[in-house]
């Protein structure tokens, strides 16, 4: 085929076949691509099949020609096809076979599904004039939104190339209960009518798929087999009716049907049926139950072409991406999908499409996310939403990175500041707020400590005491008069030292040498404390002045010394220097270094010795360096 391509690089083909049959087997595929894991089904056949009709194509090829020719909604999506190892391969979107799938689908799923076959069918014949000729259930595929799917496109031929040759060589081959018993026949007919062999075909499967089910649903399905099996499948194919007339019947008129049909085909819809379409959406979706509508809408409503539309974003986007969170709220009656459905159906389609770095599409998403973010768990914020909000912020769009960045404002309530945004954080702001007055009649933790200063306390800190003093008997002479709240600091004074740290700091210091006697005096501290300061009469708040030293009271005998200094408390360690006398063993061997004691020798005359060995001894006189020499 000269359409071939290179095999896709990076793709990861299953083993284990989804399906096998005469001429291939499917098999589940992925592959990433710009990041992204895309799922794909891929069709595996050998290069030579025998048989007169494979000659020149084997059937896997025919059907992949047939697929990148023609394109619908309806019909299976074309990625790509390649040779390799005596095997030739087909790529397309990702699907199962109908067949596996059919028993779990209920009359409305099965409704919807037969009328995008038929779509697909009258695509075919209408504008393209070509025959499909196998039109059964194993031709049949569904995608993971339960949209059905034609395939199986290996014996469809044009008008033209229809004969009674062709006819005969592929009935072996094709599904014994959609051929029409007298095609070739029928084929000569004056009508010239091409259309009749899928007609019959499509008038089989219906009476084959609902066989089953008649005895469970509405008669309308009844009168719709009869309707297929009486007229589609009429020996006389002038009686028989076109896809036009048959998607005209009232069975594929149902407003559900309708509306899947619609957003199948809004491509082909222009400007004014859109518009008119997505204004009274809403009103026609309440009416059916969320599952149905959750799980056969919800990937065409997430279409791109629905997320550009303006009227779709004004009137139908709001009350999508909006989950109800309380049933019984009559302010979200209008909303359609509860948080199980939407977890289920639409939060998969969200976070593919999170993945698409379209402006548009994305600043759609992000101007709802506060209303569904709470439906993804944590762990996909963090691996799927949040590094895509994080290339947003870097973009050259300013709204976009606006946008988003209001979006991650909103995931700091979810996944924290530190997750959301990175690094090292510190305390960098106080609370600037004015600290409220204390309540008539209590005393605080500072009031008892700066007493405490005031009982122990002088010396160096004397005029601050006294002045502690004559505060505290100020507070506690008012305690009949209206306190007045704590006046606010004016801006700027935070950094400036003020009397309350002073007082603080004289609390601390004496909190350091009375801290052991703290919960022992702290009843006595607060009754010397009213004692100790004369009441001021009601009316009259200006400071009194300080009393002299000796008409001060006296503190109560009974009452504790304040304990000491702590340096008196501490516990000193003193060294014993005293050493204690040893005996020294080697006192004895000690050199002694000392002039040698002089012994005067008497003068003994000459004596002259005899014999051989008799030296002669002569006064030498002094013979060594004279004065002289050092000069």
């Amino acid at each position: 085929m000269g359409n071939e391509q290179s095999q896709l690089p990076g793709i990861d083909i299953d083993e284990k076949a989804i399906e096998v049959s005469d001429f291939w087997s499917q098999h589940s595929a992925s592959i990433i691509a710009a990041g992204n894991l895309t799922n794909l089904s891929i069709f595996i056949g050998e290069i030579f099949v025998n048989g007169s009709l494979w000659t020149s194509q084997t059937p896997l090829e025919k059907c992949t020609k047939n697929l990148m020719v023609f394109r619908h909604p309806c019909i299976i999506k074309y990625i790509s096809s390649w040779k390799n190892n005596s095997k030739f391969y087909l790529a397309v979107e990702e699907v199962i076979p109908l067949a596996q799938v059919l028993p779990k689908l209920n009359s409305l799923q099965i409704s919807v599904g037969l009328h995008s076959v038929l779509k697909a069918l009258h695509f075919l014949h209408e504008n393209a004039s070509a025959s499909h000729n196998n039109v059964c259930i194993s031709s049949i595929y569904t995608t993971k939104d339960g949209n059905w799917k034609l395939g199986g496109m290996e014996y469809l031929s044009r008008y033209k190339d229809i004969s009674c040759d062709y006819l005969s060589k592929t009935r072996s081959n094709r599904y014994g209960r959609s051929v029409d018993p007298n095609e070739e026949k029928l084929l000569d007919n004056k009508l010239g009518r091409r259309d009749f062999i899928d007609i019959y075909a499509f008038g089989a499967l219906v009476s084959e798929i609902l066989k089953s089910r008649l005895k469970d649903d509405s008669p309308v399905l009844s009168t719709f087999r009869d309707y297929c099996k009486h007229e589609l499948q009429n020996a006389d194919i002038s009686k028989r009716p076109s896809f036009e007339n048959i998607l005209a019947h009232e069975f594929f008129n149902q407003d559900f049907i309708t509306i899947h049909s619609f957003l199948v085909e809004l491509p082909l819809k222009n400007d004014e049926q859109k518009s008119e379409f997505f204004d009274s959406l809403v009103d026609k979706l309440r009416l059916f139950d969320e599952e149905i509508v959750a799980s056969q809408l919800s990937g065409l409503l997430l279409s791109r072409l629905v997320l550009l539309n303006r009227n779709a974003q004004e009137k139908v986007l709001p009350v999508l991406l909006t989950p109800k969170t309380d049933a019984n709220d009559e302010t979200q009656a209008d909303l359609i999908f509860s948080e199980d459905s939407f977890k289920i159906h639409l939060r998969p389609k969200l976070l593919e499409i999170f993945r698409v770095r379209d402006a548009q599409i994305r600043l759609l998403l992000l101007q709802h996310f506060s209303k569904f973010m709470h439906i993804f768990t944590r762990d996909e914020l963090l691996s799927n939403i949040l590094p895509e909000l994080l290339v947003g912020i870097k973009d050259t769009d300013d709204r976009l990175v606006a946008v988003t960045l209001r979006s991650l404002a909103d995931l700091v309530a979810v996944l924290g500041a530190a997750a959301v945004v990175g690094g090292k954080r510190a305390k960098l702001f106080t609370d600037g707020r004015p600290v409220p007055a204390p309540r008539r009649g209590t005393t605080t933790r500072r009031a008892s400590a700066v007493v405490e200063a005031v009982a122990g306390g002088g010396g160096s800190a004397g005029g601050e005491v006294a002045a502690v003093e004559r505060r505290s008997g100020l507070e506690s002479g008012n305690r009949g008069v209206d306190e007045l709240p704590e006046r606010p600091r004016p801006d700027g004074e935070e950094g400036e030292t003020s009397t309350e740290e002073i007082e603080m700091s004289l609390g601390d210091e004496n909190d350091i040498d009375n801290w052991e006697d703290w919960d022992m005096n702290e009843a006595n501290q607060t009754a010397a404390h009213h004692h100790h300061h004369r009441p001021i009469p009601n009316g009259d708040t200006r400071e009194s002045p300080p009393l002299p030293d000796s008409t001060r009271t006296v503190a109560d005998p009974a009452r504790k010394p304040p304990m000491p200094e702590i340096e008196a408390l501490d516990i000193k360690h003193r060294v014993d220097v005293t050493k204690k006398e040893e005996f020294d063993f080697f006192q004895d061997m000690e050199p002694v270094i000392a002039r040698a004691d002089k012994f005067l020798v008497e003068a003994v005359g000459q004596t002259v010795a005899g014999g051989k060995l008799a030296l002669n001894v002569e006064e030498a006189g002094e013979e060594g360096w004279m004065d002289e020499d050092w000069g």
